[in-house]
């Protein structure tokens, strides 16, 4: 009994070893796309890559804890945008929406850069589903270091630590 306990053990370990290093792979490089700005310019991923950090936002004009994250991402891209961050907010809103997009963010005055995905094609790429809104932060060789789902009250800070980590990581 004791050698099958063990076995089976060891057959555990061996398999959460092989999930997580899959999972780490899945995870590891950003996953290259092209999306419209506001003003239909097509904008593709990997040009935004190597001066700094790249934050994905992926929501929805119907989402209200994404509206309640968008404030702070554009604090935090005032404050670090000259060290290189790039903040992207990218639209969920499908074609019967996406008319609201330009006026929510004009309203606003987010000066950060948005792209439309009507066709939830990049979403999908990027397995944003149930929970809204998803990030991402990405560095600046295009590897996906965190992955934030949800957004409460006081999460900016986790996002804004994490970001001057990344930042403070390419400094000499």
């Amino acid at each position: 009994m004791r050698r099958w306990s063990v076995g089976l053990l060891l057959a555990g370990l061996i398999l959460a070893g092989a999930l997580e290093v899959w999972a780490e792979d899945r995870l590891s490089q950003a996953s290259n796309f092209t999306l419209p700005d506001l003003a239909g310019k097509k904008v593709e991923l990997k040009s935004l890559l190597g001066k700094g950090p790249v934050f994905i936002h992926f929501w929805a004009t119907w989402c209200v804890p994404c509206q309640e994250e968008m404030p702070y991402l554009e604090k935090i891209y005032q404050k670090d945008k000259a060290k290189g961050l790039v903040v992207v907010a990218i639209s969920t809103d499908d074609p019967k929406t996406v008319n609201k997009v330009k006026p929510f963010i004009k309203g606003r005055r987010f000066t950060f850069l948005v792209l439309l995905d009507t066709a939830q094609e990049v979403a999908n790429l990027y397995h944003v589903q149930d929970v809204m809104p998803t990030d991402y932060l990405i560095d600046p060789k295009g590897i996906v270091r965190k992955i934030y789902s949800g957004y409460k009250a006081g999460d900016e800070v986790a996002i804004e630590k994490d970001i001057a980590g990344l930042m403070s990581e390419a400094k000499p």
